[in-house]
Formats: structure tokens, sequence, C-alpha cells
């Protein structure tokens, strides 16, 4: 039987989804969404699906995946997807399949305990610290009884710990098959596992990060697989222009330092001045940062000719050589000791590639690329190609035939068809060829398939735009904004949720929401950046629930998408204006003009599709299952007042619309009397 009969038969009344959980539904999106897979998984080339919320995208590519019995990698944007992927779904359809199917997952090595570099952590000095010690114990202990090494399985460890660097790893400062704890190394144990597999579950950084190390020359990470799947694709552009380009940063060249340090008194003291080498690569690069001005928060300086803006160019190329000198002269005492330890050989490779992207960055840049500094409490210099198509059409989808070795990823069977790739997400696009997604991944002859949510938006949700508010560029729209969602989000209880397009904006929104609800026994106003993002969103999911406060939340950034929170801890959702990309970031910048040289309008093409997609995004926070029930507010009056305001509302979902204040009271006061079991607010 064709792989798609089979697949049909899965999703069909009385199947064995149906047999297997009475609550199944068979869904016509669904089904259509996996039969295209399979026939993509037949037949090879590419296939891109939009999938709208609530149509079960996972199992309409889990299942054909399984049923294939080929070897399958699966690729997300977030470790939260892999972990649900690996944990509950796979081994879920594959018992309700009756297959046998070896199953791994695969992390990038920040996730995983280093055990060599966690008896390395208690002589640096930050161990001596209460709360970097205390933590560091809590470490160790867990070390004893893990399996698999993944931090993820340490329960109240914050993910912006000073320790995690501690005990983690780097491609940098990894010691490979030289590391005295090698045999016992989660990161080698787990690319095992993934090399035995049948699927594989990683994440697009571990995807694009491979085939950056693979361009290098050095040991590919991933097995050959025939059928590659990227769910969450809406972010493999900006995840792969990371990794295709090259970075430099005052963080490595302080963590070279610091390791440099540490090897040399530990294997070979006395027969260098570590401390002196060690403090003048340190020095150096403080002063690489300082040349770059003395500038609060963060700021993205263009480069100009080979220097960043508003930098003297005498300063920045005397603080590049500074750099230069001090790595050279640790390269210099490294090569005398080489042959004492495996860390010294690490260190001088390490040594070696900073002077090389010193010496890079010293010079004219890529015409093709665009580059930038990043300026913060670190400094990293950038230059990355403006988008993945290239390496995408050069290096992956055009992956000649060739046979399949231990290691051979990417590489195919010589015969039979070619490999599948399939690309999904709920968001991709707002026009019928999706072409924001496909024109950057270089995937314009890809299938296309859209599928529709099956949820009833204009039963389940509403939109409204508040006239009364000031301009979006307006300097007192953000008060004016948090005046009006705190009124509104304590009529109704918390459940509300504000999404900014900009930090300046989170701060305001958050302190005047903070000052607004000081010592109130009724709402907690929760904002990104002050706890940890996992403890954020499981307090805000919980709601007023066992006598606790509701909940607004103030967020930015990563919480526009992959925030999932059904039933009634959610039902306000607002941003605060159209997430237009801003205007003053370089590789926006070198975006918008490589449209305008082709003779393209800039706006049309390139700001509307961004600001549309973020949009949707942002929106799909609201409605996540049936019964779910809420209101979306956009905080900008363009978008009811500009022409382009009919393209952004035409990607929304087709809620309905509330005209005015009364209305929008209506509809709130519907929410807040509403229980979960209450039919629709009218």
């Amino acid at each position: 039987m064709a792989l798609v009969e089979m697949v049909q038969e899965v999703f069909a009344p009385g199947g064995v989804l149906a047999r297997a959980d009475t609550h199944f539904q068979p869904r016509e999106g669904q089904t259509q969404m996996a039969m295209a897979v399979a026939h993509t998984i037949e037949t090879g080339g590419a296939l891109v699906v939009e999938a709208g919320t609530g149509v079960g995208k996972t199992f309409s590519y889990l299942v054909p995946a399984l049923l294939s019995g080929e070897r399958v990698l699966l690729s997300t944007a977030t470790k939260a997807l892999q972990d649900q992927l690996f944990a509950r779904d796979l081994p879920r359809l594959a018992q309700t399949l009756g297959l046998p199917v070896r199953m791994a997952l695969l992390k990038g090595r920040a996730s995983y305990l280093c055990l060599y570099r966690m008896e390395l952590a208690r002589q640096d000095v930050s161990a001596r610290e209460p709360g970097v010690a205390r933590v560091l114990a809590k470490v160790e202990s867990w070390s004893h009884g893990t399996r698999s090494g993944d931090l993820a399985e340490l329960t109240g460890l914050d993910e912006r710990s000073p320790v995690i660097p501690l005990v983690t790893s780097t491609r940098e400062n990894c010691l490979g098959s030289q590391c005295p704890r090698f045999r016992e190394c989660h990161v080698h144990l787990a690319r095992r596992e993934a090399l035995a597999a049948d699927i594989v579950v990683i994440n697009h950084h571990l995807f694009f990060a491979d085939v950056a190390v693979r361009e290098s020359g050095m040991a590919e990470l991933l097995p050959s697989v025939r059928v590659v799947v990227f769910d969450e694709a809406h972010q493999i552009n900006e995840t792969g222009v990371q990794f295709l380009g090259l970075t430099l940063s005052t963080g490595q060249l302080m963590d070279f330092g610091r390791d440099l340090l540490a090897a040399g008194l530990q294997h070979a003291r006395g027969l260098a001045d570590w401390t002196g080498l060690a403090s003048q690569v340190d020095l150096s690069a403080r002063d690489l940062r300082l040349a770059a001005g003395d500038m609060r928060g963060s700021a993205k300086l263009r480069w100009t000719d080979e220097t960043p803006e508003s930098v003297r160019p005498d300063e920045w190329q005397a603080a590049l050589r500074r750099v230069a000198l001090a790595c050279a002269q640790a390269q210099e005492a490294l090569d005398t000791v080489s042959e004492i330890a495996p860390d010294f050989v690490r260190l001088y490779e390490r040594g070696t590639e900073l002077l090389a992207r010193l010496a890079h960055f010293s010079g004219p840049g890529n015409p093709d690329a665009v580059r930038w500094v990043d300026v913060g409490p670190q400094l990293r210099l950038t230059e990355s190609p403006l988008d993945i198509a290239e390496a995408m059409r050069t290096r992956l989808l055009a992956t000649p035939a060739e046979p399949v070795g231990d290691d051979g990823w990417p590489g195919e069977p010589a015969a039979g068809p070619g490999r599948a790739w399939v690309f999904t997400s709920a968001t991709l696009g707002d026009d019928e060829q999706l072409s924001w997604f496909t024109e950057r991944a270089g995937l314009q002859d890809a299938q296309i398939l859209r599928v529709a949510s099956p949820f009833d938006y204009g039963a389940q949700a509403a939109l409204y735009v508040p006239r009364h508010l000031p301009s979006p560029a307006d300097p007192s729209h953000s008060m004016a904004l948090a005046r009006w969602v705190g009124e509104a989000a304590a009529q109704l209880g918390g459940r509300t949720l504000v999404l900014t397009t900009t930090l300046k904006a989170l701060r305001t929104i958050g302190d005047a929401l903070k000052a607004q609800f000081a010592g109130s026994a009724v709402l907690e106003v929760l904002v990104q950046g002050e706890w940890p993002k996992r403890r954020l969103m499981e307090r805000f999911r919980e709601g007023s629930e066992h006598g606790q406060q509701g909940c607004v939340l103030v967020a930015s950034a990563t919480f526009w998408e992959g925030f999932d929170v059904p039933g009634d801890a959610l039902q306000l959702v607002v941003i605060d204006k159209l997430p237009f990309p801003p205007p003053g970031d370089p590789l926006v910048e070198a975006r918008t003009q490589r449209i305008e040289k082709s003779g393209g309008k800039a706006f049309k093409s390139y700001a509307l599709p961004e600001a549309a997609v973020a949009l949707k995004q942002g929106a799909g926070r609201l409605i996540r299952r049936e019964s779910d029930q809420g209101i979306l507010v956009v905080g900008d009056t363009r978008l009811v007042t500009m022409g382009y305001g009919k393209r952004l509302l035409a990607a929304l979902p087709p809620m309905r619309r509330l005209e005015s204040e009364p209305e929008f009271e209506a509809a709130l006061q519907a929410l807040t009397t509403a229980s979960t079991t209450a039919p629709p607010f009218p």
C-alpha cells in the first residue's frame, strides 16, 4: 500500500487514531496536510505548509514520517517543542501505530553538562561566591544520577545562571576525543544515540550550526537522513543567517583568556607568565569595547568601509591590533607547552581562529553580506548574509546523490527518490505563494499548501483598535496605552498579555502598570526580564487559580510566538504598535537597500510582509483551542486609518470587529462573567 493511502486510513473516521483516542475528531485540514507530507516523502522535493492554529500539524507530519520507515530528522525552533515531540508526541504515536522506532533527542552543547568543565569550575574565581557555589554544588549532586546530562532535567536552574557557562562546553573550548572525560561525555553519547536512531529531534540552531561546522571541515554532527521536517519553520531564515556568517565577540576573547589562565596554572605553572598573558587578552578585549564608545543600553552600529559608524578609525584599528598582539603572544606561549596537555592544543587552535577572525574584521567586508557591531555590555562583530536562500539552494537542496557513510549527513542514497524537505508553521506569509518565507529560504520552486484554522474566530474572538489613543509616534503613546490596559485588565481580573514592539515600550508600560497596581490584592503585574522566562510562563498560566491574584504579563520578543496559554488564563491580548522591522537595524537597512537597488519597493515587499507575519504571530497567542474566547487589541490606529492597514487586517484571523469603546466594554463584560462552559460571548 502506498504511503499516502496508509496515512489516509490512519486519519479516517474509525481509523487507528480514532480507535486509540475517543476524543480524536478527523479534521479535513489535518488529513490534507498529512497526505501532502506523505506524497513528498514518497517522491522527494520540498513542501511548504502553512497550517493555522488548531489544525494539528504535529500529527500531520509525524504520522507519515513514522509510517515511511525512513530515517527522519525533525527540527524545531524551541527546546520546549523539542522536548514535547521527544517525550510525548513521538512515543505516543509510535505506540498507537504499533511501530518499533528508535528515537533520539539532540540539543546544542550548551544544553548538556560537561563533566570536565564542571571539574574546572571548582577552581574558577566566581565559584567562591556563595550563590554560585550553592548552584554548582546542586549541579554536581545531580550529575551523579543523570543519564542524559540535559540541564533541562535540573529543576529550578535559572537559564540565566552564571553557573551554566562554567559547566557546559562550547565548540571553541571542547577538547573532543582528547578530553579526559570523553568516554562519559554527554554530548558525545547523545550524538552516538542520534547516529543509531530512526527519528532524531533537533533544533534549528543545531541544524545551521552543523551546516557552518561542515563548511569549515570539522566533524559532522548529524546522522544521514532522507526526510527532513522543519516545524516552526518561520524562524529558519533568521536562525540561519546567525550561523552562516562570521562573529567575533569580546566575550569569546575573555573566555579564551580565562581558559588560558586556568589551563596554564593547572598544567604548566611557572613555564610562562600565564597571569600576564591572560590579563593582556582581557584588557585588549575591554579596550576594543571602549573603542566603540560609551553607550548605555545596547545599540547596533552600521559598518562603513572598514570601521563601524561613529567610531574613530585610528582608535578602532589600534584596538584591533592590541587584541591581535595579545592573542599572538598567547599563541607563542601555548606553542611551547602543547605536548603537556590537550587543553593547550585546543587553546592554540582557538587562538588561531581568533586571529583569523580579527584579520577578517580588520579588512574590507564581503560585498554580498552585511556587517555591524552589537554594542552592549559586550561587543559583538558580525558579518552575515542577508538571507539563507543561496545556502539552501547550493549547500542543501541541491546536494547531489551520493553513498551514505556512517556520518554522511547530508548525503542521500544514490538510488530512489531524492531527499524530502517539509517546512511548516502557523505563519509563513500573507500571500498565496507564502513569498515572505519561500523567497528568503530559496524555496520558490517548492510545493505550497495553506491549511486554514478550524477555529470559529467570528464566534470565539473579536478585534478592537482604540481610536482615542495617541499616534504611535507620540511620546505619550505607551503611557496612555498602559492606563487603558490597566482599566481593562482590572475589570477582567488579569488574564491579559501585553506584547510590545520595543524594549523601551516594555519598560514604560511595565513600570506604569506596576505603579498602578502596587499593593493590589487583585492583580499581579509580570514583566519580561524580571523573572526567568519559564517562571513567568508558569505563573501566568496559573492565572487566578488557588486563590492567587490574576496576572498581567508585559512582554516582548520571544513571547510573540511559542507562548501557549489555552483556557481562561489568557483572554485579552494587547499589541502596542504595528510590528514593522526597526529601520535603524543594519540587517534591515541592507535588505531594504537590496530591494531598492533592484527596482523594487521595500515598504511593500519587505516591511509590510514582515509586519503582517509578526502581527499574525502575536494574534495567534489568543485562541489556542475550540473553547477559548478572547479579544485582540491593537493599540495602533494606523491599522484602520492607513491604506496598507487592509493588508495587515487580511493577515489576521477572521475575528469580528468591535468598532467603539462601548462595544469593547460589552465584550469585556461578557468575558468577565462567562465561565469556561458558557457559550461564546455575543
